[in-house]
C-alpha cells in the first residue's frame, strides 16, 4: 500500500497551511457543538471543562477517522456503507478515548466514563454531532471523486483529439513528403536520401508519442528538427531554422507533440504565404517555476489590430492553438499558459509556460 492512501488525500489538504486550516476548522466545529449543548442543556457542566471534553472527543474522532481510511481496509465496501462503518468504530472510540485524554487535560484521575452516573445526553449529542462531521468528510470525499472524473474525462477528450489530429496530419505530411522525394529521386539523390531518413526519424517520433503521455524534451525537440529538416527540404532556401535547448533541461518532461502545431501555425500560416524567405525559432529556457519555450518566426504575422484570440486567424491555426491551450489547461491547470506576441517587422511568437514539476522528471 502506498504511503499515502488516495481517500486521505482527497480529504487532507497537501500544504502546511491547509493542515492548519483544517485543523483549526475542526477546532471551531467542536467549540460551537461545545457552546450549543451548554445553552441547550443549561447546568449540564461548567462551559470551560465541557470546552475541553469535546474538542478531545472531536479531534480523537477525526484522527480516527483517517488512521480508518489509511488502513484501507474499508475501500472495497460502497461509499455509503464504508463510512456507516466508520462511523460505528470512530465515533464510540473518540468518545471514550478522547474522554481519557481530557481528563489528563485537566489534571484528573483517569477513569472509565459514566462508572457513576451515565447521561445519555452527551452520548446523543455526540453521535449527532459526530455524524454531521463524518458526512462533510463523505461528501467532500465525493465531491473530490466527482471532480477528478470529470478532471480524467476532459484530459481523455483532449487526447483523442490529438490522436485524431495526428491522424489527419500525418498521411498529409506523408503524401506531401512522398510527393517531393519522388521528385528528387531524379534529381538529387543525395537530397531524396537525407529526406527519406528524416522521414523515418519524425515517423518514428510521432509513433512513439502517440504510446505514452509525457517525453523528454530532448525527444520533442529531435522530433521537430526532423520535421523542419524535411520541410526545409522542401522550402529549399525559404526557409531556415534554429533550436536551442540547454543541457539542464533536456530531460524534462513535457507533452508528446506538444510544440507541434505551433510549428505547423508558424510554417503554414506565416511562412509559406510570405514571398521570400524567413525563419523560425524555438529556444527553451528555465526560468522560476518552471520552463519557457519561445516558438518565434519572421512571417506574415498577425492581421492588423487583431490580438491573439483564436478568432484572429484562420481557422486551422485557431484550431491548432485552442489545442495546445486545452492540453496544457488540462494536464497543468491554470499554471501554464500559451501567449502570443506580436514581432517587430513581421512575425509572430507563440510563448509556452509549463510550470515546474519534479515528479515529471526522467529517472
Amino acid at each position: 500500500m502506498s504511503a499515502t492512501s488516495p481517500r486521505i488525500a482527497s480529504l487532507w489538504p497537501r500544504s502546511l497551511i491547509g493542515s492548519a486550516s483544517f485543523v483549526g476548522a475542526a477546532v471551531v466545529f467542536w467549540a460551537l457543538a461545545s457552546t450549543l449543548l451548554y445553552f441547550l442543556v443549561p447546568g449540564i457542566e461548567t462551559y470551560p471543562r465541557l470546552l475541553v471534553f469535546h474538542e478531545c472527543v472531536g479531534l480523537t474522532m477525526m484522527a480516527c477517522v483517517f488512521v480508518l481510511l489509511r488502513s484501507g481496509r474499508f475501500d472495497r465496501f460502497r461509499p455509503a456503507l464504508r463510512w456507516l462503518l466508520i462511523g460505528l468504530i470512530a465515533i464510540p472510540v473518540g468518545y471514550f478515548l478522547g474522554h481519557q485524554f481530557a481528563f489528563i487535560a485537566l489534571g484528573e484521575p483517569m477513569r472509565m466514563v459514566g462508572h457513576q452516573q451515565i447521561s445519555l445526553i452527551p452520548i446523543l449529542f455526540t453521535v449527532l454531532v459526530g455524524g454531521i462531521a463524518l458526512n462533510y468528510f463523505a461528501t467532500r470525499e465525493t465531491l473530490a471523486r466527482e471532480a477528478t472524473a470529470r478532471s480524467e474525462a476532459q484530459r481523455l477528450a483532449v487526447e483523442a483529439q490529438l490522436r485524431l489530429l495526428r491522424a489527419q496530419l500525418d498521411p498529409h505530411m506523408l503524401f506531401n513528403s512522398l510527393a517531393n522525394v519522388r521528385s528528387l529521386v531524379r534529381e538529387d539523390v543525395d537530397r531524396a536520401e537525407s529526406m527519406i531518413d528524416q522521414l523515418i526519424v519524425y515517423l518514428r517520433s510521432a509513433l512513439a508519442a502517440s504510446q505514452t503521455d509525457a517525453v523528454a524534451l530532448s525527444r520533442e525537440f529531435a522530433q521537430l528538427r526532423a520535421y523542419l529538416d524535411i520541410m526545409a527540404l522542401r522550402m529549399g532556401p525559404r526557409l531556415r531554422y534554429r533550436l536551442e535547448l540547454p543541457a539542464a533541461l533536456e530531460r524534462s518532461l513535457v507533452p508528446p507533440m506538444l510544440l507541434q502545431p505551433l510549428v505547423e501555425n508558424a510554417i503554414k500560416h506565416g511562412l509559406e504565404p510570405k514571398v521570400g524567405h524567413g525563419s523560425i525559432d524555438v529556444v527553451a529556457r528555465a526560468l522560476h517555476g518552471g520552463i519557457e519555450i519561445r516558438v518565434s518566426d519572421t512571417g506574415l504575422g498577425l492581421p492588423p489590430d487583431e490580438g491573439d484570440e483564436p478568432g484572429a486567424r484562420p481557422a486551422g491555426a485557431s484550431y491548432g492553438l485552442q489545442h495546445v491551450r486545452d492540453r496544457l489547461r488540462v494536464i497543468y491547470g491554470p499554471a501554464a499558459r500559451l501567449d502570443l506576441e506580436r514581432r517587430e517587422p513581421t512575425g509572430v511568437c507563440a510563448v509556452v509556460f509549463v510550470p515546474a514539476n519534479e515528479s515529471r522528471r526522467l529517472a
